[in-house]
């Protein structure tokens, strides 16, 4: 097999890079277009407190603003009594600490995700800084 020149693979890299670009582009294009997007935005998410798989989830309006309020829309969400620290994204899908990568449509559904992932595990409290 022969060995790739850095030329090469700067151009490959470039190409990559021009490809992710244009599709990026083309994304919100597409949406102004009239296609219109699979989840929207809620004006106010629902308050929530239930059992799922046999963990407390409780989801209500962050009372006094908070530290983190600005990202999570002022909703605060706990596991077993421990918050989860949720965030909305700029499209109204909801990402948590746990499962970051991960976008629900609610905070409810964040909340069930992040039990999915501690698969029994203890939400642990993040530091405040």
């Amino acid at each position: 097999m022969p060995d790739i020149s850095r030329r090469r693979a700067l151009t490959a890299a470039a190409a990559l890079a021009a490809t992710a670009t244009a599709a990026t582009l083309a994304a919100p294009a597409a949406s102004a277009a009239g296609h219109e997007h699979p989840m929207p935005m809620p004006r106010h998410p629902e308050n929530f407190d239930e059992v799922y798989k046999g963990r407390r989830i409780q989801g209500r309006p962050m009372s006094g603003g908070g530290h983190h309020a600005e990202h999570g829309g002022g909703v605060e969400v706990l596991v077993d009594g421990v918050e989860l620290h949720v965030m909305r994204n700029a499209d109204g899908t909801w990402i948590s600490v746990v499962s970051h990568y991960d976008p629900v449509a609610t905070p409810r559904a964040a909340a069930r995700a992040a039990v999915d992932e501690l698969q029994g595990a203890p939400l642990l409290p993040l530091p405040a800084n």
